[in-house]
């Protein structure tokens, strides 16, 4: 059974930096496509950006391009969102998400799915 273990949320100041971390055992996740996603209090849970399972091609929405960046390690199996320019507005549980065949920013499309790591950015 694949596992998606999140790490590294906190509590950070506006204009701060955070590095979150997804394990993944179980599976062969260097095979899998790889997403971040955020659900912020009283919201739907919102894409974030993914990352193709070779690493070849990332995307990002448009509200954290050139604030966010995901990579990842495959010999690792980990993925890893690292966030410059925090705002207020970023704070979320963040989730990281996998699938083997899906790219798209519907939760629905991703099998494998973290437990979650909060961000707070404080103002």
């Amino acid at each position: 059974q694949g596992q998606l273990v999140e790490s590294g949320g906190g509590l950070v100041q506006a204009g701060g930096s955070l590095r979150l971390s997804c394990a993944g055992s179980g599976r062969t996740f260097s095979l899998y496509h790889m997403a971040w996603f955020r659900q912020a209090p009283g919201k739907e849970r919102e894409f974030v950006a993914l990352i193709t399972w070779s690493g070849a091609t990332t995307y990002n929405v448009d509200s954290v391009k050139g604030r966010f960046t995901i990579s990842r390690d495959n010999a690792k199996n980990t993925v890893y969102l690292q966030m410059n320019s925090l705002q207020p507005e970023d704070t979320a549980v963040y989730y990281c998400a996998a699938d083997r065949f899906s790219i798209g920013g519907a939760v629905n499309q991703w099998e494998y799915w973290g437990q979650g790591t909060q961000v707070t950015v404080s103002s």
